[in-house]
């Protein structure tokens, strides 16, 4: 059967998130991460670095980021997946090596809609991913609607993750496609889907018996709607297993904190944890993460931070030779807070304090909002005339080790090319390849 994402009926990669989450339950420390960005250069280097492994990738977009009506990327799903299948064709990836998955699609960009329209809306989004080709679909009907009581039973959030379930299968079985090539990710962590830790806020970590609870009640639920044979391709539950950042503070995961909640996964059906805002662990503590049985790995703000430093370090190198006479210098940082300023739907309920301190968190937070803010016409503008500007002779080593001092090692090594989009890539690659060594065997 041909798909419109992955040329032939795309398992490959299904069946490799399978076997990683069965090896990690017959006690392999390996797993996956998932990459859950929207910017080309992200999508590029993950998919550039599994070419290079003859491996797989797994990308993901939000419902925040790509949903039938665009998203804040303007994509829908069947818009995002061919752009992904583009990066990986002229990438030498086969697309039977992506695995494409969509991240807390549910009623969350509707929520001010009563729940009967959030829900219908969450319901098309979810066909609309399953027509597109995705294969991992995290359901997550967690958030309160506009018409709900404060607070929401538990029995009618797993009725409504169920109906999302509901709606994958349907769509599936219209467009042709082995029931085999969706898996399905349910539960969610405890902030909001797009929120970090604020300043006074504690990590409270998913106790064994919340988790024990949530997959029952799933159960329960998605029986109800006849939906037994997709409850047993259900390969993981998002839990907090006590990680978390803000915007200048990281908590590390701590092993012994989590050890119960590593131990309670069921025997039936065979899944593992996915870990969410796992963004700027240590290698260690991801690599103990996996280990401990929270075997997906989500990572996205620290790829677009990594590739956020490695600009403003270039600006900052710009500066340096811009006392040479004819050159223009460029202002990616200023263009960059002028569209925040503009637009400040993507960051205005996140940074709190004084005026300076809201503009350090613009510019430096690790929930690094401007993420949102680098396809603005002006910022690419500027970003251009940047690469152009370093582009037009040699950076001196110099400047590249005072800047950029570990890509500077790899220049010297002789692995990296001196100049501007090298050097941006490598930043992100080297997080890449953090989340690499902590799922592998």
């Amino acid at each position: 059967m041909k798909g419109r994402f992955g040329g032939l009926e795309p398992l490959a990669a299904v069946n490799w998130a399978r076997e990683r989450v069965h090896g990690n339950r017959g006690g392999e420390p390996c797993g996956f991460f998932s990459v859950c960005s929207a910017h080309p250069m992200v999508l590029q280097v993950a998919i550039q670095r599994a070419a290079a492994r003859s491996g797989y990738v797994c990308i993901e977009s939000t419902s925040n980021q790509v949903n039938q009506f665009g998203g804040y990327t303007g994509f829908t799903p069947v818009e995002f997946a061919r752009q992904v299948s583009v990066v990986a064709d002229q990438n030498g990836l086969p697309r039977e090596s992506v695995l494409l998955g969509g991240d807390h699609l549910g009623p969350h960009p509707w929520r001010k809609y009563a729940s009967r329209t959030a829900m219908q809306n969450a319901m098309q989004l979810v066909r609309a991913c399953v027509l597109a080709g995705y294969q991992k679909i995290h359901l997550d009907a967690s958030m309160r609607c506009a018409d709900d009581p404060e607070k929401v039973e538990e029995e009618e959030l797993a009725r409504r993750a169920a109906l999302l379930c509901q709606a994958a299968e349907e769509a599936c079985r219209g467009s042709g496609r082995a029931p085999d090539s969706l898996m399905y990710v349910i539960g969610t962590e405890v902030p909001i889907p797009g929120g970090e830790l604020a300043s006074d806020s504690l990590v409270r970590l998913t106790n064994a018996s919340t988790a024990r609870g949530t997959l029952e009640l799933s159960e329960r639920k998605f029986a109800e709607l006849g939906l037994q044979e997709a409850w047993q391709r259900v390969i993981a539950l998002v839990v907090q297993p006590g990680v978390e950042f803000g915007d200048s503070a990281v908590t590390e995961y701590q092993h012994e904190h989590a050890r119960e909640l590593s131990i309670a996964l069921p025997a039936s059906p065979e899944l593992v944890y996915e870990a969410h805002s796992t963004d700027y662990q240590t290698p260690a503590a991801l690599r103990r993460m996996v280990q401990d049985h929270f075997a997906i790995l989500k990572v996205g703000p620290w790829l677009t931070f990594a590739m956020r430093e490695a600009i403003f370090a270039l600006a900052a190198i710009e500066r340096e030779l811009g006392r040479k006479p004819g050159m223009i210098l460029s202002d990616v940082p200023g263009a960059l807070d002028e569209a925040m300023m503009e637009n400040t739907e993507h960051w205005k309920g996140y940074y709190q304090g004084t005026d300076s301190e809201v503009r350090f968190a613009r510019r430096f937070s690790l929930s690094d909002r401007c993420r949102y803010y680098w396809g603005d016409e002006r910022v690419q503008r500027e970003l251009k005339k940047l690469i152009r500007n370093l582009s037009s002779a040699p950076i001196p080593l110099s400047l590249i080790s005072q800047f950029l001092p570990m890509q500077y090692e790899s220049v010297r090594s002789g692995s990296l090319e001196p100049e501007p989009i090298s050097l941006i890539k490598n930043k992100i690659s080297y997080v890449c390849e953090i989340y690499e060594a902590a799922t592998e065997r």
